[in-house]
């Protein structure tokens, strides 16, 4: 039956094994079967297909509830142990607070007593033998043993003495009914008597990092951005782990509130989180199952947002033409000739480290006769763009193709594992600026807000200066519709930026 299709009484039936795990979710049927009412084995071919696949989805989801109950065994025993140790604690203070009573019994009353007693006892030896007859082992030798005890002399004695029946009784039943190992039965029992020995597990698990890294690589998410999240991830699954708390938007709140990191940086925590949880909600059917009708626990965290002063005080700075001048003229003399080219570079069309570190001879083109650079790899769509070759640079260019071993205009020892070229170099600029005196307001990327301001004063649009830097305008009209300046436009406008001014050294 290897087409799973059978012929009975001339009618062909599509039939479908169910796997011995998940037979129980089907009322401990083995097989599903359905006429197809065709006596055609070609018509019953192709009949059959959609009656496969919902079986086969129906055992895939019956599969993950019954791994997802094997996997959550643990937090629920948790659960119920802790609540019975909230109902004990009760009734021992009840018990406790009791005062003894001398009572003169008719023999009414101490029938009825009697009565109850054994409705009570009988009731749960009945359980027992139920359980037993489906495979529970000494659940009555439990019963015998515990009736032959002598009674309790306190109303305390016997809220623990029942109280330990009850634990003992439900480890065994919790046990069989998960198919728990002697070991995890074990484990079971331990929780059943101490629910604060169970620490809840991180979900966020190796598995399903590696299965999300997987996706997003799949997608072609960046290896730098996978890294990034995957890295953040793994921190909040440590976080849950040493809490021994769950997943949810308490737990996620405290987690934000530990990291000694901007509100910017938690932004992108919270991100990575949320791309996780709606990933796995989507394809995880364990974890869907798992968290089913939970809202998302990364959602609505207020985070502080800087305004007025204290938001102008956290945003870089930009250089002013003398003091790109200082830094030009210390890289130059320092020996730092690489860094001292990607200062002009920079200064003269407003491009970031990485963009012009990955420049190389080829990426110097003619447009429409204008001599410019074709920068091919950015970190956005608009960094993509063709930026014309300021005057100024036009020897500096020539210098850097005859000098090139590489390809690349700029050379760089960096070995960055994403193959960033930049940051060597990045890194020297730092140190730079911080000897010249500059504050950790001033980075490399502040050479950007220099041009742009330069070519805001000498009156170049909006949409001229976006396309020049590589940023989006925001309008339809420009970023959808637009083709763009022309060649001759766009250097009309970059040479717009002032040259240098000339100074002397210290």
């Amino acid at each position: 039956m290897a087409d799973n299709l059978q012929q009975q009484g001339g009618t062909w039936h599509v039939r479908l094994a169910i796997p011995a795990d998940v037979q129980k979710a089907f009322g401990g049927r083995k097989v599903l079967s359905k006429s197809l009412e065709t006596r055609q084995r070609s018509e019953a071919m192709n009949l059959r297909l959609p009656y496969l696949a919902q079986w086969k989805a129906q055992i895939a989801d019956a599969r993950a509830k019954v791994k997802a109950l094997k996997e959550n065994w643990r937090p629920e025993l948790a659960a119920r142990s802790a609540a019975l140790d909230k109902l004990v604690d009760t009734r021992l203070l009840a018990a406790a607070k009791r005062v003894p009573t001398i009572r003169t019994h008719t023999p009414d009353d101490l029938d009825e007593a009697k009565r109850k007693l054994f409705e009570l006892i009988s009731a749960q030896y009945l359980d027992a033998f139920e359980w037993e007859g489906r495979g529970v082992k000494g659940l009555v030798e439990l019963l015998d043993a515990d009736n032959a005890q002598d009674p309790a002399e306190t109303h305390v004695e016997a809220v623990q003495q029942a109280a330990a029946l009850t634990r003992e009784y439900s480890s065994r039943i919790t046990a069989f009914v998960l198919g728990l190992t002697p070991s995890e039965a074990s484990e079971a029992s331990i929780i059943l008597n101490d629910p604060t020995s169970y620490k809840p597990r991180s979900p966020i698990t190796k598995p399903r990092l590696a299965a999300f890294r997987a996706a997003r690589e799949e997608r072609k998410i960046s290896s730098k951005n996978v890294d990034q999240q995957e890295s953040k991830l793994q921190k909040l699954s440590a976080f849950l782990a040493d809490a021994g708390k769950t997943l949810d938007f308490d737990m996620v709140a405290e987690w934000l509130d530990s990291l000694a990191v901007s509100a910017k940086t938690k932004a992108q925590y919270i991100n990575a989180g949320t791309t996780f949880w709606k990933w796995a909600m989507k394809y995880d059917a364990q974890w869907r199952e798992s968290f089913k009708g939970a809202t998302n626990p990364f959602e609505n965290h207020d985070l502080p947002v800087l305004k007025g002063k204290a938001k102008a005080d956290s945003q870089r700075l930009d250089f002013t033409l003398p003091e790109l001048s200082r830094l030009h003229l210390a890289a130059s003399t320092e020996g730092h000739n690489a860094l001292a080219d990607l200062i002009l570079l920079g200064t003269y069309t407003g491009g970031r480290i990485e963009e012009l570190c990955q420049l190389r001879a080829e990426h110097v083109i003619e447009a429409d006769g204008v001599q410019s650079f074709d920068i091919t790899d950015s970190k956005t769509v608009a960094g993509i763009r063709v930026v014309p070759v300021h005057p100024t640079l036009t020897t500096l260019v020539q210098r850097l193709i005859a000098d090139s071993r590489d390809g690349y205009l700029v050379p760089s020892d960096s070995k960055n594992k994403y193959g960033n070229r930049s940051d060597l170099h990045s890194k020297a600029f730092g140190r730079l600026k911080k000897s010249l005196g500059f504050s950790d307001r001033h980075v490399f990327h502040s050479i950007r807000k220099t041009v742009i301001t330069q070519l805001v004063r000498a009156d170049v649009s909006g949409p001229m200066i976006a396309e020049l830097v590589g940023h989006e305008t925001g309008t339809v009209t420009f970023d959808t519709y637009s083709q763009g300046a022309s060649a001759t436009q766009k250097l009309v406008a970059i040479s717009k930026i002032p040259e240098l001014p000339a100074i002397q050294p210290a």
